[in-house]
């Protein structure tokens, strides 16, 4: 959980973020989660688009995916959400809070 300064500085952060990927019609498939998961650990912090043929709650739909992959959710903004997680690799430059 983050604290809300935390959460600001996150925030601002990834405004500058272009979506890595976008939640559709196929939903949430494991090439996809893959491919999100490969991304936060080489970046740590991303942006998703959360498209309305989804057919699922943008909220409910990013809070199922950082539960998936063991991440927080940032903030989901209009259709966009942004996550975060901890990169494990070693000589990673961390995003300091």
């Amino acid at each position: 959980m983050f604290t809300s300064k935390q959460r600001a500085h996150l925030k601002s952060l990834a405004s500058t973020l272009k979506p890595i990927a976008q939640v559709g019609k196929e939903g949430l498939s494991d090439h996809l989660l893959n491919g999100i998961s490969d991304a936060l650990e080489a970046h740590e912090l991303i942006k998703v688009n959360l498209l309305p043929a989804a057919g699922e709650d943008k909220d409910n739909l990013a809070a199922n995916i950082a539960d998936l992959l063991g991440a927080e959710v940032v903030a989901v903004i209009g259709r966009k959400a942004i996550f975060y997680r901890h990169s494990r690799r070693e000589n990673f430059e961390h995003i300091e809070f």
